[in-house]
C-alpha cells in the first residue's frame, strides 16, 4: 500500500480523498492549530503543528515503513498564485517560499511518488517552473494539468492545477469521470433542512447561514438563480455598481442555479454579497455545511470541536482552502492505477 505524507494539510481534503482512495495517510503537517481537530477526528492521522520550512527530509521519512511506495504530498497555499493577485506584488508575501521548501524537502527524502495541487495560475510564476526543473533533475517524471472540478464529479466550477510525478515512470492523471454528466447544486444539497439567514440547524451546528441586513434581504428575494444585481430594481442597486467600473462584478449578490454545479467555493463563501453564494431558493446565503460538501466533503465530517468552537470566519477559511476531497480521491486513483500499470501491485 502507498503511504503518504500531507504538507500544508488543512482541514484534511487531500487526506481525505487519498484514504477515499486506499492510500494509507500517515501524517499531516501544518501551521494552523485550528485545523489540528478536523484533521484528526476525521481522518484518524496525525497532525504536525509546524511551518514546513523547518521540517527536514529525516523527519518527513521517518512517519514511513519499510519497502513500500512513499508519496509526499501538498498543496502549498495558493494565495501568492492566485488571480486576484495579479498585478500585485507579492514576493513579499510569508507563503511564497513555500513551495521551495516542498522541493528541498523532496530532494532530502527523494520519494518515489509526489504530487502538488494549487491554482491555475501558479504556472505563471517561476517558483513553479523552478519546482518542475528539481523534479526532473532529481529522475522524476511529472505530468502537470489544470483540472476542471465538474469533470471529475465535483459539484463544484473549480479549476485547480494538478501536479503528478513518479521516479518509477511515465504517469498521468486518470481520465474524466463525469464530463458529460456533471454533479449539480440540487444533486448534493436539496435534501438538507431549510434554513432562513441567521438560523443554524439544530441537529447540524456546521448547517448555519449568516444574517441579513433587511436591504440584503430585499435583495435576495429580488435575485434569480443565474442573475444578478442587474434584476434588482435601482433603489436596491449599491452606487458602485451604477458605475462602469463596477458593471463587471455581474456574479457578486448572485444566487447558484439548482441543475449546475456551484460556482467555486472560496475563504468567504458563507457570505451573499462575495460572489454567487445566495441559494437557489431560500432568501440567504448558502450555509457552511453547504459549502462543506459543494467541497465534497462528507455530510457528517466535522470541523468544529466539541470543546472549542470556531468562529464563522474560521471555519469558511478551512472549508473554502481546502483540497476538494474527490479530487484527492483522483490523485490517490491516478497513483494506484500507476502503480498497477508498471506490474508493482494491483489495486
Amino acid at each position: 500500500m502507498i503511504e503518504a505524507i500531507d504538507l500544508f494539510c488543512g482541514a484534511g481534503g487531500l487526506t481525505a480523498g487519498l484514504l477515499k482512495a486506499g492510500i494509507n495517510v500517515k501524517a499531516g503537517y501544518d501551521i494552523e492549530e485550528k485545523c489540528r481537530y478536523a484533521y484528526e477526528f476525521n481522518n484518524k492521522a496525525c497532525f504536525i503543528n509546524k511551518d514546513v520550512s523547518l521540517v527536514n527530509g529525516r523527519e518527513i521519512n521517518s512517519w514511513y515503513s519499510q519497502n513500500v511506495p512513499r508519496l509526499l504530498a501538498g498543496c502549498a497555499p495558493c494565495q501568492p498564485f492566485s488571480k486576484y493577485n495579479q498585478g500585485r506584488d507579492t514576493t513579499n508575501d510569508k507563503k511564497w517560499p513555500l513551495l521551495y521548501s516542498f522541493s528541498r524537502l523532496i530532494e532530502e527524502e527523494l520519494p518515489e511518488l509526489v504530487t502538488m495541487e494549487n491554482v491555475p495560475d501558479v504556472t505563471k510564476h517561476q517558483v513553479y517552473h523552478d519546482f518542475i526543473l528539481k523534479l526532473e533533475e532529481l529522475g522524476y517524471y511529472t505530468c502537470g494539468q489544470t483540472v476542471v472540478c465538474a469533470d471529475y464529479g465535483i459539484p463544484q466550477n473549480r479549476q485547480r492545477h494538478v501536479l503528478l510525478a513518479s521516479r518509477l515512470g511515465e504517469i498521468k492523471l486518470i481520465s474524466p469521470t463525469h464530463q458529460d454528466n456533471w454533479v449539480t447544486v440540487r444533486d448534493v444539497i436539496e435534501g438538507l433542512p431549510k434554513l432562513v439567514a441567521g438560523q443554524t440547524d439544530i441537529e447540524d451546528n456546521l448547517h448555519r447561514a449568516a444574517r441579513l441586513s433587511i436591504l440584503n434581504l430585499k435583495r435576495i428575494k429580488a435575485s434569480k438563480p443565474g442573475g444578478s444585481w442587474r434584476d434588482w430594481p435601482d433603489d436596491l442597486k449599491l452606487n458602485c455598481h451604477k458605475k462602469k467600473s463596477g458593471a463587471t462584478y455581474g456574479s457578486v449578490y448572485g444566487r447558484m442555479e439548482w441543475d449546475r454545479p456551484s460556482p467555486t467555493m472560496t475563504t468567504q463563501c458563507y457570505g451573499y454579497g462575495n460572489g454567487r453564494f445566495g441559494h437557489p431558493e431560500q432568501n440567504r446565503a448558502i450555509s457552511l455545511r453547504e459549502a462543506a460538501i459543494f467541497q465534497t466533503f462528507d455530510k457528517k465530517y466535522q470541523f468544529n470541536s466539541p470543546n472549542n468552537q470556531l468562529t464563522t470566519r474560521e471555519l469558511g477559511t478551512m472549508i473554502g482552502n481546502a483540497v476538494p476531497v474527490r479530487l484527492g480521491e483522483i490523485i490517490g486513483l491516478s497513483f494506484l492505477k500507476h502503480l498497477e500499470l508498471l506490474g508493482i501491485f494491483d489495486h
